[in-house]
């Protein structure tokens, strides 16, 4: 059974000091470079917008301008420069992509298939969001999920946001492990 980690939006507009930081975000990045060891295949997505993206509130969208295509904001968060990322999917390209799952509108699942992956592994961000999709969207196509769950973090924009994200998440099927059990091979709860 091939396994791969995929890292969701680990970017620096979703961290400290970004244009919509997840709380907490930034705290990810000791569980992401512990894990990186441990996996063949690891995939990364990345928030890249066009800057009249619909989403942004200056189109009447809900989310302040994050992760515009080519800008500092929309780069990998520094952590991730010790982790060797076998593939890069962009997300949320079009002015009106919605682009909350790394398989909305991209060929990732294609090249996990393609690296004969049938296990995924998610973390990133935000849990309630892009994780939430990612990891609902990799069910459907197929792979088993484990979302490492002390390598999300969460917006929360309402309250109890994170909650319903893991058991949406669960209903789908996918499984939820601390990267701890991740790491000591004990699989997913």
């Amino acid at each position: 059974m091939a396994q791969a980690l995929l890292i969701i939006d680990f970017q620096n507009d979703f961290t400290a000091g970004g244009a919509l930081a997840v709380p907490e975000g930034d705290e990810i990045a000791g569980p992401v470079s512990r894990l990186s060891h441990h996996f063949d295949f690891i995939a990364a997505t990345r928030d890249w917008h066009p800057p009249d993206h619909a989403s942004f509130d200056t189109q009447g969208g809900p989310w302040p301008v994050h992760c515009v295509q080519g800008t500092h904001g929309a780069d990998f968060h520094p952590a991730m420069k010790d982790v060797e990322v076998d593939a890069v999917v962009d997300v949320g390209k079009g002015r009106d992509d919605e682009g909350y799952s790394g398989f909305e509108k991209s060929d990732l699942a294609q090249i996990l298939h393609d690296n004969g992956v049938d296990e995924v592994y998610v973390c990133g961000l935000a849990t309630d969001y892009c994780v939430r999709a990612s990891a609902i969207d990799a069910c459907r196509e197929g792979f088993d999920v484990i979302v490492v769950e002390d390598a999300v973090r969460a917006v929360e924009v309402t309250p109890g946001d994170s909650e319903r994200a893991f058991a949406d998440m669960r209903e789908a099927g996918v499984q939820i492990a601390t990267s701890e059990e991740v790491l000591a091979g004990a699989g997913a709860t």
